[in-house]
């Protein structure tokens, strides 16, 4: 566990976010005091930051997606 105060954390809050990702652990204090523990999520624990990870894509059978939503609100505007 890495200790740091307020105002540091503040200063380089990304770059100690990005540590917290890879798996670290921080205790901010201010005035000497802790005051929080910023801890990686449980299913982020694994090393690989969430930007790296693919993306949930959205698909549906036959047509494109874009063309269902547009069917869909016709559909609903008529009804």
């Amino acid at each position: 566990m890495t200790t740091v105060t307020l105002t540091e954390f503040r200063s380089h809050a990304s770059g100690m976010l990005s540590r917290v990702e890879l798996g670290e652990t921080l205790l901010v204090l201010r005035h000497g005091r802790p005051i929080a523990e910023v801890t990686p999520v449980a299913s982020q624990r694994n090393g690989q930051p969430s930007w790296k990870k693919s993306g949930l894509r959205l698909a549906t059978k036959g047509g494109g997606l874009a063309a269902a939503i547009l069917a869909e609100r016709n559909h609903e505007s008529v009804s």
